[in-house]
């Protein structure tokens, strides 16, 4: 037997509003805990020059989504409440320059925690390439993660706007 159940909120105990209905289908989930916040997304404005044999930190001047104003200076910084896990995503695209190492780097509090490497092959134009890399990783209120990036093509190298993001969201339930 099937039953339809219409409410326009769900409450808790103490009256606090879970989740409310406009009535056309459209729901808001208001409890924080359920979430994928803090969240965040950015993108390059134009391309940036990669010195040579250089780590080098990716500045990212476009804010997509910054749902708690915890992006700045090119990183993400946990807000004060908000530790947990957090899928953290990142891309840099190189532009073509003959054979090299092209590396990105998810840096935490400083630190390394994940690299993703790429060894082009050849020259020739429009033959750029990216690393990308995805993490879920343990943050701690007030840790900050950026992105960095490596070539060693013997010469300057440019990380293309076109292909630069970095990016991430609390995982719920996790």
């Amino acid at each position: 037997m099937a039953g339809i159940l219409k409410v326009d909120k769900y409450q808790d105990f103490n009256g606090n509003d879970i989740m409310t209905s406009d009535g056309s289908g459209n729901i808001t989930i208001n409890n924080s805990a359920l979430k994928n916040t803090p969240a965040f997304d950015a993108v390059k404005s134009g391309n940036q020059t990669l010195t040579n044999a250089t780590d080098t930190k990716i500045t990212f001047e476009t804010e997509v989504v910054d749902t708690d104003s915890a992006f700045s200076s090119s990183r993400f910084t946990v807000p004060s409440g908000k530790g947990g896990k957090y899928f953290v995503y990142a891309a840099v695209g190189f532009a073509t320059n003959g054979t090299n190492l092209r590396q990105v780097y998810l840096i935490k509090n400083g630190s390394e925690f994940r690299r993703l490497s790429n060894l082009q092959g050849g020259s020739g134009s429009g033959v750029n390439t990216y690393n990308s890399a995805g993490v879920i990783v343990s943050l701690a209120d007030g840790d900050y993660v950026e992105i960095y990036a490596y070539q060693n093509s013997g010469g300057s190298l440019d990380a293309l706007s076109s292909i630069c993001y970095f990016g991430g969201y609390k995982i719920i339930g996790a």
